[in-house]
């Protein structure tokens, strides 16, 4: 299994989730698995994860929302038996499939990752909460709760993120270095945005 296999899959994949997902997933969008990606290489990557483990997360962050395609609910499971469909085909062998599925599910909210691969996906999949980016990001995350009636209105959606955001706690210490006081800071301007 090398870096081939992503290649070749990314593509398929962010064609279907750009195809298939429901146009009102205005967070849990191509861009959001781009982003997972991404981070979940760098946070690996300063973690001192090898090229294996690195590979292995790539491929979980590719998949990790493809659930959404077949139903809303447990997407991380539907996500799940996408990427066992896919990798089989591509000849992985089930016992990499089965860690692959293993941090998918690690994303599920609340998070409870249990190996170092599953915590750096969790951290990558909310590195946005201690970013300077945080408030457009949660905007939309806001229009998508608001469009499938997870929320009634902006106060319930302001108290739901400063919840969010002060129970919230990285796994890995790249994150919590990185982002930390950036979730502090995010928490303050919601409790701005509460105050107006």
């Amino acid at each position: 299994m090398d870096d081939k296999l992503f290649d070749k899959l990314y593509p398929m994949v962010m064609k279907m989730l750009r195809d298939q997902l429901p146009p009102h997933l205005y967070y849990h969008n191509p861009e959001h698995t781009i982003d997972v990606i991404q981070s979940a290489e760098r946070i690996a990557v300063s973690e001192g994860c090898s090229l294996e483990e690195i590979l292995l997360l790539k491929l979980a962050a590719l998949f990790h929302d493809t659930g959404y395609v077949t139903d809303m609910r447990e997407h991380e499971k539907h996500g799940c038996e996408i990427a066992r469909e896919m990798l089989s085909i591509n000849h992985v062998d089930t016992d990499k499939i089965n860690i692959i599925c293993g941090i998918i599910m690690a994303t599920k909210i609340p998070q409870s990752p249990k190996t170092k691969l599953e915590k750096i996906i969790c951290d990558a999949d909310l590195d946005y909460l201690g970013r300077t980016d945080y408030l457009p990001i949660s905007e939309n995350l806001h229009r998508e709760f608001l469009a499938f009636e997870k929320i009634k209105n902006d106060k319930e959606w302001i108290e739901l993120q400063q919840t969010f955001l002060q129970s919230h706690s990285y796994f890995t210490k790249t994150s919590v270095a990185l982002r930390q006081t950036g979730v502090e800071e995010n928490l303050r301007k919601i409790g701005e945005k509460a105050e107006n």
